[in-house]
């Protein structure tokens, strides 16, 4: 079951938060693990014991490991770690990256475990644990497709003390319709045009750069919605995650767009990988090894191919290259020039993604500049760049702050009684209408980082 379809919209979400609403505190995070499971088994059945086989693996080894760790230290309690760990990596490697299907958020909530396992042989959180609790971090289902992947301590310190209240459903219904704009009425249309633009046997340099940009965008939308729509399910129900994308397009370098995209996936890596290997207070040289060892799980974690890889490798370089050699110098170019090259950099780079085998990809990459393009320009790429300028103009416009910040100035600066209040609630209705058009007008588009 995913967010965006008719049967969650009108049926599920519905009667969740209606039974949540009025059934006893005490009854509530039961109640909340039962609508959990049945909406990962609605998509997924066959992977429901896998990730039950993960929950009671996970909990029983974090359980001991705080044991270990109370009584006798981190030390001895690290084989007990490194066997856990070697057993979610190797149950994450044999579906992901071999020919067996992948159950849908295996790599999420594979992550989500290892999360519990760290922060209690870290300390961050006391090694006394509830089952119940456990199951709900895992199995929530806001999260469990395509995270965010909220670490266990942050989320232990909320599965106790949540309640639904009425600025809460009225802060996450907002963040739930603008995920499910971006989703339905930005992302699935530029995905329409990628397909088209992808699907041309010869294309220009414009069309090639026209379709980089459109995937580029479609990813951006899709994944922030989605994160946006978790968020706001969450906060429906009592929770605040913390956000997941911060506006990276309009970083100034690489090293902030990573500290501005999935920001789950970087804080995850920072805390477990990165800050554990040393961080940066090591020498030069283990700096360097410590970020390369982080970006080549990163784009291990994204895909099993061998593009995955080599977009983990490119990516951990220009961190370095900024880090190292031209930081200092590109921060004095002007911010609009620093922007550009960072997303130019950023949208070639999607290429890895969507391509298939490494030849393909250098292939497209070449076109981007003129090598084995058919021209630069044609009636064909003028057609397409006019047809979809609006759609392109909303969704850069939506790429910054700017477009939400003036909707909430106008919208709550005085409370919600001027008028620019009940206008907004029309231009949801008028949204949501057009979503659920645009939904059953069009074939079945799921959410892209569930590939992932």
């Amino acid at each position: 079951m995913a967010f965006n379809s008719l049967v969650f919209i009108f049926i599920f979400l519905p009667i969740v938060l209606l039974i949540y609403r009025f059934i006893p505190q005490i009854a509530k995070n039961i109640f909340l693990i039962i609508a959990s499971l049945l909406f990962y088994a609605w998509g997924s059945p066959e992977a429901l014991l896998l990730i039950l086989l993960s929950v009671g693996f996970n909990f029983f080894a974090a359980t001991g490991i705080g044991q270990h760790v109370r009584r006798h230290g981190q030390r001895s309690a690290k084989i007990h770690l490194a066997v856990a760990v070697i057993f979610n990596v190797g149950l994450l490697a044999v579906y992901k990256y071999t020919v067996l299907g992948m159950p849908i958020g295996i790599s999420f909530y594979t992550f989500s475990v290892m999360s519990c396992l760290f922060d209690v042989y870290y300390g961050k959180t006391g090694p006394d644990m509830n089952f119940m609790d456990f199951i709900l971090y895992v199995m929530f289902f806001p999260k469990i497709i395509s995270g965010p992947i909220v670490q266990w301590a942050d989320f232990k310190e909320q599965v106790r003390d949540h309640a639904m209240s009425r600025e809460g459903l009225y802060e996450g219904f907002n963040l739930f319709m603008i995920g499910f704009f971006k989703k339905v009425l930005l992302a699935d249309k530029l995905g329409e045009t990628f397909s088209s633009v992808f699907a041309l046997p010869d294309q220009t340099v414009g069309m090639a750069w026209i379709g980089v940009i459109g995937y580029g965008l479609q990813l951006y939308m899709d994944f922030s919605g989605y994160s946006d729509m978790a968020i706001g399910l969450a906060k429906m129900f009592g929770f605040d995650f913390k956000k997941n994308f911060d506006y990276p397009y309009t970083s100034k370098n690489i090293s902030e767009f990573w500290r501005r995209w999935h920001i789950s996936l970087g804080a995850w890596f920072r805390d477990y990988v990165y800050i554990p290997l040393g961080g940066s207070r090591v020498s030069r040289p283990k700096h360097i090894r410590n970020l390369m060892a982080v970006w080549v799980l990163t784009g291990i974690w994204h895909g099993s191919t061998l593009n995955f890889l080599i977009w983990g490798l490119y990516h951990g370089a220009l961190v370095m290259l900024d880090k190292f050699v031209i930081g200092s110098g590109f921060s004095r170019m002007p911010d609009r020039l620093q922007k550009f090259l960072t997303n130019v950099a950023v949208f070639i780079g999607w290429v890895f993604f969507f391509t298939t085998g490494i030849g393909n990809a250098f292939r497209y990459i070449g076109r981007l500049f003129g090598i084995g393009a058919a021209g630069f320009w044609s009636s064909a790429t003028t057609f397409c760049l006019t047809e979809n300028l609006i759609l392109f103009v909303v969704t850069i416009l939506c790429c910054g702050p700017w477009l939400f910040n003036t909707y909430e100035k106008l919208v709550f600066a005085n409370g919600r009684k001027r008028p620019a209040y009940y206008i907004s609630i029309v231009l949801y209705a008028v949204l949501f209408v057009f979503g659920i058009a645009n939904i059953l007008g069009s074939t079945w588009s799921s959410f892209m980082y569930a590939a992932f």
